[in-house]
C-alpha cells in the first residue's frame, strides 16, 4: 500500500505540470479533410473510466491521508509526521530517516507501518468498490 500511495502521489505530481498532446494526422487523399486515428487506440469510454477510477483512488487516498495526518497533529505526534513526510514526500530510505530524526530504524519502520495500517483502515471505511483497491481485499498467504 505504501508503494501504491507513493506511486499515485508521484504520478499526480508529474501530471500537474503537463498538458496532454494529441497527435493529429491529416489524410490528404480525397476532397475533404479527414483525420486518421491510430487503430490500436483505446476507446473514449475506456479512457473516461480510467480517469474516473484515478479520481476515485486519488480522492480516497487524499481523504485517508488527511485523516491520519489530522489525528497525529491533534495528538502532537510531530516526530511521526516528520518521519512520514521524509518517507513519502522525499522518498528517503528508513535508514536515512532514522539518522535524520535520531530514531532507530525499527521506530521508523513502526511509524511507517502504523501510517499504512491507518491508511488501509480509512480506505476500507470509505466502502469503495473492491476493484478500486483490490490490494486491500487480497488475503495474504
Amino acid at each position: 500500500l505504501f508503494s501504491i500511495a507513493a506511486h499515485k502521489l508521484t504520478d499526480h505530481l508529474r501530471r500537474e505540470g503537463r498538458r496532454p498532446t494529441i497527435p493529429l494526422l491529416s489524410n490528404s487523399t480525397g476532397s475533404g479533410t479527414t483525420w486518421d486515428h491510430p487503430g490500436n487506440a483505446r476507446p473514449a469510454s475506456s479512457i473516461m473510466r480510467s480517469d474516473e477510477r484515478r479520481k476515485i483512488e486519488e480522492g480516497a487516498l487524499v481523504e485517508a491521508m488527511g485523516q491520519q495526518i489530522e489525528r497525529w497533529k491533534r495528538r502532537g505526534d510531530w516526530t511521526k509526521l516528520k518521519c512520514i513526510e521524509l518517507l513519502l514526500l522525499r522518498g528517503w530510505a528508513n535508514k536515512d530517516v532514522a539518522e535524520e530524526l535520531n530514531l532507530s530504524e525499527q521506530a521508523v519502520a513502526n511509524h511507517k507501518h502504523q501510517f499504512l495500517a491507518g491508511l488501509r483502515g480509512s480506505i476500507r471505511k470509505q466502502e469503495l468498490p473492491e476493484e478500486v483497491f483490490p490490494e486491500l481485499y487480497q488475503t495474504e498467504t
